[in-house]
């Protein structure tokens, strides 16, 4: 199993593109319907499907969850200024374990890290960022805006 899902991988070719957009739309797609659809067996699917998982190209058949619909009314992505870069790792663990960080970036710039939070309110925002974020040893300053709707979110178009 390749474990650096970052080298460079095969070229996919139209077979697996046309799996992928398939899966795009309906993540949950069985794969015998897949192979109907194409006209190939069940076996080849799950090969091709195997290898995209093994490369990194797919990473998993996790839900997209509406936060919205669960309570979730309030997203915010906040910078993060951190005393010493070398500290990213520690911060990066910190986050984890709090729930409504849903996403970590690096990045260049005046910051080192980009997150996005989500919360059930603007109490429950001010307690993630002051109370929690903010006192993440390692953390010099947080810069946050909020997100007032998504308009789009998506994979990568092929």
């Amino acid at each position: 199993m390749n474990n650096n899902n970052n080298k460079p991988f095969h070229m996919l070719d139209d077979f697996d593109i046309r799996i992928l957009k398939m899966l795009d739309k309906d993540g949950r797609m069985a794969y015998s319907a897949i192979a109907n659809e194409m006209g190939v067996s069940n076996t080849m699917i799950h090969q091709r499907i195997a290898r995209m998982v093994e490369q990194g190209i797919l990473e998993g058949t996790k839900p997209m969850l509406n936060e919205k619909k669960l309570g979730y009314d309030w997203g915010a992505f906040t910078s993060l200024s951190l005393e010493k870069d070398h500290d990213s790792q520690r911060v990066i663990e910190e986050l984890k374990k709090i729930p409504e960080v849903t996403e970590c970036y690096f990045i260049t710039g005046n910051y080192t890290l980009y997150i996005k939070i989500i919360a059930k309110n603007h109490e429950h925002m001010r307690q993630l960022l002051y109370e929690e974020i903010d006192n993440i040893p390692g953390i010099a300053k947080t810069d946050s805006i909020i997100e007032l709707g998504c308009a789009f979110k998506r994979n990568i178009i092929l």
